[in-house]
Parts: structure tokens; sequence; C-alpha cells
């Protein structure tokens, strides 16, 4: 059997094998070892585990460990790190939101990007790609980093499956990886991507999306063009 459609079956085997499933629990389990032989190799293993619990004695059972100093840090970087990441999708769809005059009129004034400068004097540069076909969105937004750039992508309306990579294009035109990521259909598709090109040199972002590419030229004084080079087959 495929070992996916099994997971909920091996979460049961541990109450099983103590004896703590219900009837109706237990009868559908056995049912599905009948047929099944790596998850009835699994409870056969957990069998004896499971006999020798009652002989445990707590009293000679050590003290339980405490947590690492620093998990608490830790916890609190990744979550402010998560809540980042959901404001700045928020604000990338918000971007998208705007009625068609609006979205001509902001086009035509920032040039396809805005400049934003936060708390450490670093603009952080709003990007949203045009000309692109019907009902494609492409959108991002990049900070400054110590490693190079930060990219906080945004897909929606091309085809799902397509694999969309992302390069961040250089002074001299060479084109810097910032990784890639596969869009799935049934709404927008967002991605976090890292390049080591500092943002104050790059002069274009680069999506290949499938067979397309998409260029958004970055920087003061750049043209705001974008082109798809090749199309996909229909």
């Amino acid at each position: 059997m495929d070992p996916k459609s099994c997971r909920e079956w091996r979460e049961s085997l541990g109450a099983y094998a103590l004896g703590h499933l219900a009837d109706e629990e237990r009868v559908s389990l056995e049912a599905h070892l009948d047929g099944c032989p790596a998850c009835r190799a699994e409870a056969a293993a957990l069998g004896p585990v499971a006999s020798l619990l009652p002989h445990a004695d707590p009293e000679h059972f050590g003290p339980a460990p405490l947590p690492p100093p620093e998990l608490g840090r830790r916890i609190t970087a990744t979550i402010e790190a998560e809540r980042r990441s959901k404001r700045q999708h928020r604000r990338l769809r918000l971007g998208f939101g705007l009625s068609g005059a609006a979205a001509a009129a902001a086009a035509a004034v920032l040039a396809i990007f805005v400049l934003s400068s936060g708390e450490s004097g670093s603009p952080e540069q709003h990007v949203s790609f045009r000309s692109l076909p019907s009902g494609v969105k492409i959108a991002a937004a990049l900070e400054p980093q110590a490693f190079g750039t930060e990219i906080h992508m945004y897909v929606s309306g091309i085809r799902s499956g397509t694999l969309c990579r992302v390069y961040m294009r250089g002074p001299s035109g060479r084109d810097v990886s910032a990784g890639t990521f596969r869009y799935r259909w049934g709404g927008d598709a967002s991605a976090i991507l890292s390049a080591a090109l500092d943002l104050s040199r790059a002069k274009a972002l680069v999506v290949h999306a499938g067979r397309r590419t998409f260029v958004a030229p970055l920087g003061a004084g750049e043209t705001a063009l974008e082109q798809s080079q090749q199309e996909e087959p229909t």
C-alpha cells in the first residue's frame, strides 16, 4: 500500500498494542492489517514493547530534561518571521485590488515599482509586472538583506503545475538565480526566495513561468517594460 495512505492507521498502532482502541476502531484497524504487511510488521514490533510497560517503575525515572534556554527566543523569532511573511502577502494582494484607472495611474507615476523606506533606512522595492496575458498577475517585494536580496513573489492565473524560475539581473546583464517554485491551480501562490545580489546593483527582476519570460526593470530611470519572449504551447 501507499505509505501515505497508512499514516492514519499507523497513528493508532500504539493504542492498539496497549489494547486501548474502541471495538469499532480495533476491528477496522485489524481489517487494514490483514492487507498491509508494512503496518502488520510495525504492529508486531510494538507488541513486545507494550507488554513491558506495566513492569516499568516510575521511581527509577530520572527528571525530565529542561529545554535549552535559547528555545524561547527561537520560537519567538519563527513566529515573527511568519507574521512578517503574511503581512507582505497581504500588501501584495492589496496592490492587485486597485481599480483599473487607479492601477494605470499608479503605474504611470511609479513606473511599476514603489520605493518605501523601512526603519533601517534601506529601501524596499515593490514590483508589479505589466503587459501580462489576460488573467495573469505577477508581483514581488524586494528587501535588502546582509546576504543580498530577499524576494517575496506573488503569482496568479498561470497554468497549474508551471515551474517558475526567478532571477535578478546584475549591472553586467548576468542573471543571478533567486530560486524556483511551482504554481498550483486554485487561486494564487506566494514564495519567499533569495538572491546573492545587492538590491542597489540589480537592474531587473526576471521570471520564467514555463516557457514564457517576463522582465521588470528595477532602479530609478529604467523603462517600465515587460515582455513575453516565448509563448507556452496551447
